[in-house]
């Protein structure tokens, strides 16, 4: 129970981002089709527009790795005190998170942009943290 109360910042940011990647990975398994005609649209005129498809896909893969890796360090957390798995899965996060921000810049959706940014300082947050 110390180790919770200890590390309640920490665990609290790898839930965060278990739900935030989990659900976002699982949407793009469930609704490909959407994502993908709109990714489409959305970059139809930037340097992206041919390779829509392997973007998304490495996007969800590196999603759901993030989202995994986050929840286990959650477990790891409490049983061990520490997490390496949680610190690989913020780490991920957040390079998860710039490449998604280096998409809305290139797509010029600047509110889109600055959404992923609320993303990213937490996780950046949390990636200090568990150094």
């Amino acid at each position: 129970m110390t180790t919770i109360f200890a590390n309640t910042t920490e665990l609290l940011l790898l839930g965060f981002l278990t739900i935030t990647f989990l659900q976002s990975g699982i949407d793009k398994v469930l609704n490909w089709k959407g994502n993908l005609s709109w990714l489409t649209g959305h970059f139809a005129k930037s340097l992206f527009k041919g390779t829509v498809p392997v973007l998304l896909g490495t996007i969800m893969v590196l999603e759901m790795l993030s989202g995994i890796l986050c929840g286990i360090g959650v477990f790891q957390y409490v049983v061990d005190g520490d997490s390496i798995l949680g610190f690989y899965g913020a780490v991920l996060s957040a390079i998860t998170l710039l490449m998604l921000l280096l998409g809305q810049r290139v797509a010029m959706d600047y509110e889109g942009a600055k959404t992923i940014v609320i993303y990213l300082i937490p996780t950046i947050f949390l990636v200090y943290l568990m150094q």
